[in-house]
């Protein structure tokens, strides 16, 4: 595959939020993209509407994620990885945290990221101008209460990022970390608080504006779509109205 000519990803997360807003915003781009995710009607409607090939894995998986890269082999190859499969679970304080929820904060976030990067680096080392792009969060710089699995899942994922563009430098593969604050997306936080709507919209009362999937998504778009030599090694994005992870602007009515 030449990267001067064509694209092609594989984009975890692909079935909801900026996993699934990503996923569109390549293929308008042109982009050859694998969209993953573990559930299958969502991606069978996302390949229907945008021509990309579904895919459907769980992240966490070594089996799932061993038949993914045979598929995309069979498919062609990517010189591009987009980790955005994740997650938050719970909003316990440390003393009352959850085992159940910390376990999946940390398989989807932490080993997921791990594991399709290790599938697919050989992939992207033979490429000459491979990319990692990894989906983390403000949530990996500043902690908060209740946050403390989510905070410590995405703090390793930062981690890993950053290592991982230190060894791969010498293999010219791009690694990219984009950390979002504030996006009111359809899942995060219902999943977050158990389905609880009432308790998820209250993130996002009187906040104006706060930041959609498709605004992450068209950053990380632009991003992938630079010229490879260009690496925006970290990229912060919040809505104006949160000027800090402490600081987020309410209106009341």
């Amino acid at each position: 595959m030449s990267s001067q000519n064509s694209h092609a990803a594989v984009v975890t997360g692909a079935s909801t939020g900026i996993g699934e807003a990503t996923v569109r915003a390549l293929c308008v781009a042109g982009w050859k993209v694998f969209a993953v995710a573990r559930r299958a009607d969502r991606l069978a409607v996302l390949a229907t509407e945008t021509g990309a090939i579904p895919v459907t894995v769980d992240v966490t998986d070594d089996e799932a994620v061993a038949g993914l890269l045979a598929e995309v082999v069979a498919g062609g190859g990517i010189d591009t990885l987009i980790n955005i499969a994740g997650g938050a679970r719970g909003a316990d304080f440390v003393g009352a945290a959850k085992n159940e929820d910390w376990d999946f904060m940390l398989q989807v976030n932490v080993m997921g990221t791990m594991k399709l990067t290790r599938a697919f680096l050989p992939m992207l080392r033979a490429n000459g101008e491979g990319t990692v792009l990894n989906l983390t969060s403000t949530a990996a710089q500043v902690s908060y209460e209740g946050g403390g699995g989510y905070n410590a899942a995405k703090a390793a994922q930062r981690a890993l990022t950053k290592a991982l563009r230190l060894e791969e430098a010498e293999h010219n593969v791009r690694v990219i970390e984009v950390l979002p604050g504030l996006v009111h997306t359809e899942e995060f936080s219902l999943l977050r608080f158990g389905g609880n709507a009432e308790a998820a919209d209250a993130i996002y009362k009187g906040v104006e504006k706060p930041l959609v999937a498709s605004d992450v998504a068209e950053v990380i778009a632009y991003s992938v779509n630079l010229p490879h030599h260009i690496n925006l090694d970290e990229i912060v994005i919040r809505p104006v109205a949160q000027a800090a992870a402490h600081k987020l602007i309410r209106k009341t009515s």
